[in-house]
């Protein structure tokens, strides 16, 4: 473990169940746990599964230019978000190029909490709330455990009145096993799930009571990485690990247009005057590549990094790849030339033990309508 000047109360847990505590943004996190991840996958995809995902970062924005700032720094219109609502947004630099995503909450009518990953989202916050009145912080006390999957919320009614009732993308201030929480019906694996905010101090009792009365509905520990698994699936895309800041290009510095990762969608209709908004609009049609998925031959999965040939010549990359058992198929997701990003263009994955046949295939594999992530009652 290098470089952590973050740490979760949940270390001698992880470290207990075999984890060496990699840095991820700052933090000590359950990269890795004993034992085989396709367990824990399964687990998510048919009961439910317990992540600490405390290394993503909380920003508390306070004060009556909180607005302001959100939507100066985000893609997003900030006078949309309702309290008790949140979205999922991104954040541009000046040169219209993808620096960071995040969930934006809003808490009450001059109270937000942005959360997100390890890009540069708290510096653009900062920067954007320079000379305004509102008061920013840094928040490492609050932890954040996700409770994924189908059986989620059918462990947390026992505990949490109204649960069911709580609708996608929004968040309730409660208690669960006397101790006071945060819950909001989001995550990162294309279930139905639930991110559990609580202080440092509680988290373990939180951690260890869910494990033990989950149990017998199947509710297991879950390693950090086996989200990549999932997230694979569903289309949900990990800065940088899927960007040029990872894959660089041949003849230019790192940076990608949300037209071309796809995400796009996060721009609020109409919305102007975000960092970066100029250049977004401008660079729309010019995309170099785009992010698109790709089938593969049989069960082997293509490794992290493997070159994409299109008769015989490299035409992009797979960043992430996995094998379904319960799926039953084997998919990534992949950097490719527009022109490729086609459903049915046939490519090759060169994996290091050889050539795998595969077709371009658009995402998410996986519950392709969202039913499951959004579900009621």
């Amino acid at each position: 473990m290098t470089n952590s000047w973050r740490f979760s109360t949940l270390a001698d847990r992880h470290r207990a169940l075999g984890s060496k505590l990699e840095d991820w943004s700052g933090m000590g996190t359950a990269w890795q746990y004993a034992g085989d991840p396709e367990r824990e996958y399964l687990a998510i995809r048919t009961k439910a599964g317990l992540m600490d995902v405390s290394g993503l970062k909380k920003v508390h924005l306070n004060g009556p230019a909180a607005s302001h700032i959100i939507d100066r720094a985000t893609t997003r219109n900030a006078e949309k978000i309702m309290p008790g609502r949140s979205v999922y947004a991104t954040m541009l630099n000046d040169a219209g190029k993808f620096i960071d995503d995040c969930v934006i909450y809003r808490m009450g009518p001059n109270s937000w909490m942005v959360v997100h990953g390890s890009g540069g989202a708290h510096e653009q916050l900062t920067m954007a709330a320079t000379g305004r009145d509102v008061a920013i912080r840094f928040d490492d006390n609050l932890h954040d455990l996700s409770l994924q999957g189908p059986l989620a919320v059918d462990y947390l009614q026992k505990h949490v009145e109204g649960i069911r009732n709580l609708n996608y993308f929004s968040h309730m201030h409660t208690s669960l096993f006397g101790l006071p929480v945060t819950i909001s019906r989001t995550g990162y694996t294309g279930e139905r799930g639930y991110e559990i905010f609580c202080r440092g101090q509680d988290a373990p009792a939180i951690w260890d009571r869910i494990l033990e009365e989950g149990a017998s509905m199947g509710i297991i520990p879950c390693r950090f990485t086996t989200l990549d698994l999932l997230r694979a699936e569903s289309y949900l895309l990990f800065f940088p690990y899927d960007n040029s800041e990872k894959y660089p290009f041949e003849n230019e510095g790192p940076g990608d247009t949300l037209w071309e990762l796809g995400l796009d969608f996060t721009v609020s209709p109409g919305k102007v005057g975000f960092r970066g908004a100029e250049e977004h609009y401008r660079l729309k049609g010019k995309e170099r590549f785009k992010i698109y998925g790709v089938k593969l031959e049989g069960t082997t999965p293509a490794e992290e990094g493997a070159p994409l040939f299109k008769d015989g010549k490299k035409v992009g990359v797979v960043t992430m790849g996995m094998y379904s058992s319960l799926n039953k198929h084997n998919i990534g997701i992949a950097r490719m030339p527009v022109d490729c990003a086609v459903d049915g263009v046939k490519m090759t994955v060169q994996n290091s033990t050889g050539e795998i046949p595969c077709v371009a295939h658009s995402m998410p594999f996986f519950d392709a309508e969202k039913k499951r992530r959004t579900a009621k009652g």
